[in-house]
């Protein structure tokens, strides 16, 4: 394998940076030749001294004028049109590690230039999985997953085509308030909530993982990865987070991908494949963290997101559209402090029951349905 050029979307938070430390322990394999950031730019800075990619994309104007004055030779985008410019760059991976649907436009032009796509932006196929599942199919790019469970679920397939899948085990940690009753999660704070037991994350998936909306997008992303139906699909809660995924098959025989909650491990294969790549990091011990392991059936009762984003996909059209973008703004208020916890579910039942479907045929469609359901979320709180 020569050395492949990497552009990475979203450089400067918690999937970008593990990807640097993966790209560090492989000097001879991988080259940075553009790297993407909203808001911070020292961190962003570092990167360019440290990685010297060709190009970069900002937020806004200001940090552009703050990049060039420091590297006057590279080449600095602006935006979301920055975005959709800079994966343009030649390359042969896309890495999105973009948080929330500013990920899906960039992901579909970098397919459109032939470039192959490891995938940590749930949104991308949440929102357009059937538009960018076509595009890829139609281009023969491979969408190589990040997600710890998409990959874990990618592993178990790898070797097993024309062997008939029965169902997806598709894992979850519960999350901090597993176990807890809806009269419990009245009285949750947001610092509760963004205390995740297992994994460290970003607060956007964190608050995600907490509402158990995170394993409902991921159900969605699973249907347009591996081109399952919904009801193939059974999310186990693993408190121990060990079994990353699992594959039954139709001799009822399940193969699971098992590892260390370590976002480094999944990123490296999609950054190596075909390939694995050596990594340095701490080997699962099966006499101590993986001696007992736990599987639970999730309370959907008490974690609606769950079932409405089975609902939602199982709806179609442009209801899992309104759910991500809805649960993005509404994640938003939490974080601000406007909103209480439970007033995430209970806004997107309201919202779920009122949306009037329609099918989006392009990319903008998406995105104008998104910022719709953004404003009706808002609307619920003025």
């Amino acid at each position: 394998m020569g050395i492949k050029r990497i552009i990475l979307l979203g450089s400067t938070g918690s999937i970008g940076t593990q990807t640097l430390d993966i790209v560090r322990e492989n000097p001879d394999k991988f080259k940075v030749v553009a790297l993407t950031c909203k808001n911070r730019i020292d961190s962003l800075i570092e990167q360019i001294q440290e990685f010297k990619p060709e190009a970069v994309c900002v937020g806004n104007k200001e940090a552009a004028a703050q990049v060039s004055a420091a590297f006057p030779a590279i080449e600095v985008n602006i935006g979301d049109n920055g975005l959709r410019e800079i994966v343009k760059v030649d390359a042969d991976i896309v890495l999105n590690a973009l948080m929330g649907i500013s990920g899906m436009a960039p992901t579909y032009e970098a397919i459109l230039t032939g470039k192959d796509i490891a995938l940590a932006n749930k949104e991308t196929l949440v929102a357009g999985g059937s538009l960018i599942m076509e595009l890829a199919s139609e281009k023969g790019i491979k969408i190589l997953p990040v997600d710890s469970e998409h990959s874990a679920i990618f592993q178990c397939l790898e070797g097993n085509s024309g062997r008939k899948v029965r169902r997806i085990l598709l894992t979850a940690s519960g999350g901090p308030f597993r176990g807890y009753s809806l009269e419990q999660l009245e009285k949750v704070s947001l610092q509760e909530a963004l205390h995740h037991p297992k994994w460290s994350m970003g607060r956007k998936i964190t608050i995600d993982s907490a509402t158990m909306m995170n394993k409902g997008l991921e159900v969605i992303e699973a249907k347009w990865l591996f081109d399952i139906e919904p009801d193939k699909i059974d999310v186990h809660v693993h408190p121990e987070s060990i079994v990353h995924s699992m594959v039954e098959f139709d001799d009822t025989s399940i193969i699971a991908q098992l590892g260390l909650p370590d976002m480094r491990i999944p990123i490296s294969l999609a950054l190596g494949y075909p390939s694995r790549l050596h990594y340095s990091g701490k080997s699962l011990n099966m006499f101590t963290e993986g001696s007992t392991l736990h599987f639970e059936k999730p309370d959907t009762n008490v974690f609606e997101c769950l079932s409405m984003a089975y609902e939602a996909i199982e709806n179609g059209g442009s209801y899992p559209i309104l759910l991500n973008g809805a649960n993005e703004e509404l994640v938003a208020m939490i974080l601000d402090g406007k909103i209480d916890f439970l007033d995430i579910q209970r806004s997107l039942r309201r919202l779920m029951d009122e949306h009037k479907s329609v099918k989006p045929q392009t990319i903008e469609d998406i995105l104008e349905i998104d910022k719709e359901a953004r404003a009706r979320a808002k609307e619920l709180f003025k």
